[in-house]
C-alpha cells in the first residue's frame, strides 16, 4: 500500500525544484522590469521556508548540531564565491589586472584600508562596552564588498543603459579581489586578540609575535601563495583548454562548463593547503582568459532590531566607503555622481559570511589549556561578531536590492503627479492614425471652424491639377496656388463637392448650405502633343504658348 515518504532529503528537494522553477517563469520580470537583485529575492524566499516561517527546510535538524551548521555554512560559502570569482575574473578583458593595476591599487589599498577604519571606529563608537580589537575583526568582516550583490549594477538592462563598460569592470575587478584580500585585515585583528587580548597571560609573543606571524602566514603564505598558485593554476588550465580545442578533443558542453570545474579545483586544492582560495580563484579566472580567447568564445553564454543597530547600519553605509575622496586618481570614475554611486554600491553579502565562520572558527580554538570554555576576554565575542555581521548582511541585502526599484519609482512618481494636475484635458495632442493626423470630434458648444491644429492637418478644400489629379499634403513642394492660378484653363479653389464623387471631409452641413461656389466659365485646355484643327502653323504657334505659360 503506497505511503507518504515526508523525508528530509525528498522536502528539500522538492522546495527547492520548485522554487527554482517558480521564480525561473519570472525571472526576466523581476530582475530587468522591476530591478529586483537575486539576493532579495532569496532571501525572502530563505525566511518563507525557514523554521521561522513555513518550516520546510530545517538545517539544524539536517546538520545534527550548531558546530556542523557552522561548519557546512563555511564550506557553502566558500564554494558560492569560488565559483564567483573565477567567473568575474573570467569576463574581465585581457590583461585587465596588468593594464589597470594603478587604479585597482588605489581601491584595495587606501579605499579599502579607510573602509576597515572606518567601520571599526563605527562599530567600537556605536557598540557599549566593545574592545577596539574586536571592533577591528568585525570590520574586516564586512570590509570586502560582495561580487554577487554586484551583479545588480554590472548586469542587466540597468547596467547596459545606466552604468558605463569602464565603471562596470572596475566594480568586478575591485570586488572579486578584495574579497581575497580581506584576510590581512581580518588576521591583524585576530593575531592581536590572541596574543595581546588577555595582556598576554595564555599566549606568550606579545604584539611581535602577532606582527611577525601576521606578515608571515598572513601575507607570505596565504596571500602571495594564493596569487602564484592561481596564476599557474589558470595558464596551464588556459593552455591545456586551448590545446583540446584546437584537435577537437572537447566538445561544448564540456568547454562551457571548464570554469565552473576550474573553481571546484582550485577552492578543493588551495583549501587543502591552507592558503587563500578565494583569492586564487580569482586570480586563475583572469589569467584563464589572459588573451581574450576564452571570454570571446562563452560571451554569450556568461553574461549572478534595535535602533543602535539600525543607526550603526546607516553611518557604516554612509562612511564605509571612501571612493569620491580618490575619485579625481581613478580614470573609469567619472565626476562626483559616479564616485558617489561606486561609494554607496559596495554591498555586504557572501563574503562577510565567509569571514565570519572564519573568525568564529579562530575564536573557538582560544582556550586555555583546551578547554571547552573560551578564553575570558572573548566570551561575547562569537555572539558579538555573528549579530552584527548578520545584521549587516541582511540589511545590505534588502538597502542595496531595493535601491534601484525606489530610485527610479522616486525618479517617476513626481514627474507623473505633476504632468497628470498640470495637464487640462484639452490639450491633447491630435489623434494619429497609420501616420495621419484625424481631427477630434466637437462638442455642441464648439464652432464648426477649424482650429489652426486642424486646419493644418486635414484641408477644408481640394485643390486640383490640369487634368482633374487632387494635390495632398504629402506630395513635394510644387507650385502655390496663386502660381497655379494665372495658368491660362485651370481651375484651382473651391470645386463642386459633386464633382467626380469628391467631397471635403471638413465641411459641415450648417455652413454649406447657404454659400454657393463660383462656376468657372467653361474653357477647352489643350497640351502642347494635342492636334488642333486647323493648319499646322497654328498647331506650332499654340504649342509654343502653352509650353511658355506652363
Amino acid at each position: 500500500m503506497p505511503t507518504l515518504a515526508l523525508t528530509n532529503f525528498n522536502i528539500v528537494l522538492g522546495v527547492l525544484g520548485g522554487w527554482i522553477s517558480l521564480f525561473g517563469l519570472v525571472s526576466y520580470l523581476l530582475k530587468e522590469n522591476f530591478y529586483l537583485s537575486e539576493a532579495l529575492i532569496s532571501l525572502v524566499a530563505g525566511l518563507v521556508f525557514s523554521p521561522h516561517g513555513t518550516n520546510f527546510v530545517r538545517p539544524l535538524e539536517y546538520a545534527g548540531s550548531e558546530e556542523n551548521l557552522d561548519a557546512i555554512t563555511l564550506y557553502f560559502t566558500r564554494l558560492v564565491l569560488g565559483v564567483q570569482l573565477v567567473l568575474a575574473g573570467v569576463q574581465l578583458p585581457s590583461r585587465y589586472l596588468k593594464k589597470e593595476w594603478k587604479p585597482l591599487a588605489l581601491l584595495l589599498g587606501p579605499v579599502m584600508a579607510a573602509m576597515w577604519v572606518a567601520t571599526s571606529l563605527l562599530i567600537w563608537a556605536l557598540v557599549p562596552h566593545l574592545p577596539f580589537l574586536h571592533a577591528l575583526a568585525v570590520g574586516a568582516c564586512v570590509t570586502p564588498t560582495d561580487p554577487v550583490l554586484s551583479n545588480v549594477i554590472v548586469k542587466g538592462r540597468f547596467a547596459d543603459h545606466n552604468v558605463p563598460k569602464d565603471l562596470q569592470k572596475i566594480i568586478i575587478a575591485e570586488s572579486g579581489a578584495n574579497d581575497g584580500l580581506g584576510y590581512p585585515f581580518l588576521f591583524f585583528a585576530l593575531y592581536l586578540i590572541k596574543y595581546v587580548g588577555d595582556g598576554g597571560a595564555s599566549e606568550p609573543g606579545g604584539g611581535g609575535l602577532a606582527i611577525g606571524l601576521w606578515f608571515g602566514e598572513t601575507w607570505g603564505y596565504t596571500i602571495i601563495l594564493s596569487v602564484v598558485y592561481g596564476a599557474v593554476v589558470g595558464w596551464i588550465a588556459k593552455e591545456l583548454l586551448h590545446f583540446c580545442e584546437e584537435r577537437k578533443f572537447v566538445d561544448r558542453e564540456s568547454f562551457l562548463v571548464f570554469a565552473f570545474s576550474l573553481a571546484l579545483f582550485i577552492t578543493g586544492t588551495c583549501g587543502m593547503i591552507g592558503s587563500d582560495d578565494i583569492l586564487a580563484c580569482f586570480i586563475a579566472g583572469n589569467v584563464f582568459t589572459w588573451d581574450d580567447w576564452f571570454r570571446l568564445e562563452t560571451l554569450d553564454e556568461f553574461t549572478s532590531t534595535d535602533y543602535r543597530y539600525a543607526s550603526q547600519r546607516d553611518h557604516i553605509y554612509v562612511v564605509r566607503r571612501s571612493v569620491p575622496s580618490l575619485h579625481n586618481k581613478i580614470p573609469q570614475i567619472e565626476g562626483i555622481r559616479q564616485a558617489i554611486f561606486v561609494g554607496f554600491f559596495g554591498p555586504i553579502g557572501c563574503s562577510a559570511v565567509f569571514y565570519l565562520y572564519v573568525t568564529l572558527e579562530f575564536i573557538t580554538s582560544l582556550n586555555p589549556e583546551r578547554g571547552s570554555a573560551p578564553r575570558w576576554d572573548v566570551v561575547h565575542l562569537q555572539e558579538t561578531v555573528s549579530v552584527l555581521v548578520w545584521f549587516m548582511v541582511i540589511s545590505s541585502v534588502v538597502v542595496h536590492g531595493l535601491s534601484i526599484p525606489l530610485g527610479k519609482f522616486g525618479f517617476y512618481l513626481p514627474r507623473t503627479i505633476s504632468m497628470t494636475l498640470s495637464s487640462p484635458e484639452d490639450s491633447q495632442a491630435p489623434f494619429q492614425m497609420n501616420g495621419r493626423v484625424l481631427p477630434r470630434s466637437r462638442s455642441r458648444g464648439q464652432t464648426g471652424l477649424s482650429t489652426p491644429t486642424e486646419s493644418g492637418s486635414v484641408s477644408a478644400r481640394p485643390i486640383y491639377r490640369i487634368g482633374g489629379s487632387i494635390i495632398t499634403e504629402n506630395t513635394t513642394p510644387g507650385p502655390s496656388a496663386s502660381q497655379l492660378s494665372s495658368i491660362p484653363g485651370e481651375a484651382v479653389g473651391p470645386q463642386d463637392s459633386g464633382r467626380d464623387g469628391l467631397k471635403s471631409p471638413d465641411l459641415e452641413p450648417d455652413l454649406t448650405m447657404n454659400v454657393s461656389s463660383p462656376i468657372a466659365p467653361s474653357r477647352t485646355i489643350r497640351f502642347p502633343d494635342e492636334a488642333v484643327p486647323g493648319d499646322g502653323k497654328e498647331t506650332r504657334e499654340l504649342g509654343r504658348n502653352a509650353a511658355t505659360e506652363l
